[in-house]
């Protein structure tokens, strides 16, 4: 866990310095936008991996010990000044309100996405739905058909 929890304060790193030397020297957003999605996965990573440790059951590891949450208080912290700092930095280079766009397209993407993933869920179930329904009527065809089957031989075999 520590180790997950080092990679996403290591990749916020890594990508605010990224940032920081081609800031000045890029023409356009494109040019940083893989550390700026690397800086938003090293967040993620980092308060996901806290959210986590805090989910387990108790007694495993140390997770209630002063270190481990010091640790993720202070790598939480880091990863919120790192998107602050960028955020500042892409204002200052791009123009006041870029960075707000980027969380608000960021935000956009993430809810269609969501939706999407629940369109998709709800159209798998609708499609088990069918299918099931489908095999209930195949199983009451073939029941009728041998229940037919059935008392015609009763009637002509057994009853003549």
């Amino acid at each position: 866990m520590i180790a997950e929890t080092l990679a996403g304060i290591a990749l916020v790193k890594q990508s605010v310095d990224f940032i920081k030397s081609q800031i000045d020297t890029c023409n356009d957003i494109s040019a940083i936008a893989g550390s700026i999605d690397g800086l938003f996965r090293g967040v993620d990573e980092t308060n996901q991996n806290r959210n986590k440790k805090a989910q387990k059951a108790p007694g495993l590891a140390d997770q209630f010990g002063v270190e481990s949450v010091a640790q993720e208080m202070i790598d939480a912290k880091l990863a919120q000044e790192k998107l602050q700092e960028v955020a500042q930095m892409v204002d200052m280079r791009f123009g006041p309100g870029t960075w707000k766009s980027i969380l608000a397209e960021r935000a956009k993407r993430i809810q269609e996405h969501k939706e999407e993933v629940a369109r998709i869920k709800k159209q798998k179930l609708k499609e088990q739905a069918e299918f099931w329904e489908q095999m209930k009527m195949m199983m009451i065809i073939v029941l009728a058909i041998l229940l037919g089957g059935g008392a015609m031989i009763y009637v002509l075999y057994i009853a003549a």
